[in-house]
């Protein structure tokens, strides 16, 4: 008994005559339409852009095959394609920026009351401002990290009292509060007028000696005042 002998099979490779040049064609100017797009486009978009004898959704699925598994994907998502990044590299892919928000004038002062005036409670500052703060306000000056709680006020209902952080000295590039502009630094900038709140700060900032840059307890027995001075 003699063993067959082995067969050997040759793997058929493609003539250069079988090559679709016409197909492969419209496969790149669909890559190219695609990766130029900042929008997902439609198959029946692309078939008007493109005007070929070819079935798009062959095409596409064609495309999205050469492109599976790479960093850069061709996905189709309620009938609209388009080029996203590969789902398991969204983590290298994430970027964190610091976003700037601008203060509302209310933020901005209750900020300079808080400075000139601290330590201060919320009720201080509504009289300065001659009306109802808002608590987002609040929670807007202590998530930028510029104002910061400074114990109760030993008065009855023991109301909590704010003052400035070293985030508002190194944020305004001050070395500590007794280099807050003055009144006539006020005044030369024009940032004082007719308001009761920037009348109330600026007549505080006329007289820099009460301010302390102190984080000390107060007494048991003491009761801090403020400074709160009325509009002429």
């Amino acid at each position: 008994m003699t063993d067959s002998p082995s067969i050997r099979r040759k793997k058929t490779q493609p003539k250069a005559e079988d090559f679709d040049h016409g197909r492969f064609h419209a496969i790149r100017q669909l890559e190219a339409i695609l990766f130029a797009s900042a929008q997902p486009l439609s198959e029946r978009l692309l078939a008007q852009r493109l005007s070929v004898g070819y079935d798009i959704r062959s095409l596409l699925e064609e495309l999205a095959d050469h492109y599976r598994g790479r960093g850069v994907e061709l996905r189709q998502a309620d009938g609209q394609w388009s080029f996203r990044t590969a789902a398991d590299l969204a983590e290298i892919l994430t970027i964190e920026q610091t976003e700037s928000r601008r203060l509302s004038r209310a933020a901005l002062e209750t900020l300079a009351i808080i400075a000139y005036h601290q330590p201060v409670t919320r009720g201080e500052i509504e009289d300065i401002r001659g009306v109802a703060l808002s608590k987002g306000t609040l929670d807007i000056l202590l998530e930028a990290g510029w104002i910061r709680p400074r114990g109760r006020r030993n008065t009855p209902g023991r109301p909590l009292t704010w003052g400035t952080s070293n985030g508002f000295l190194d944020h305004f590039g001050l070395d500590s509060l007794r280099d807050l502009p003055g009144l006539e630094d006020l005044k030369a900038a024009g940032l004082l007028d007719n308001r009761p709140a920037i009348a109330a700060y600026g007549a505080r900032a006329h007289d820099m000696e009460s301010l302390l840059d102190t984080d000390d307890d107060f007494a048991d027995n003491e009761s801090p005042q403020l400074d709160i001075l009325e509009q002429k």
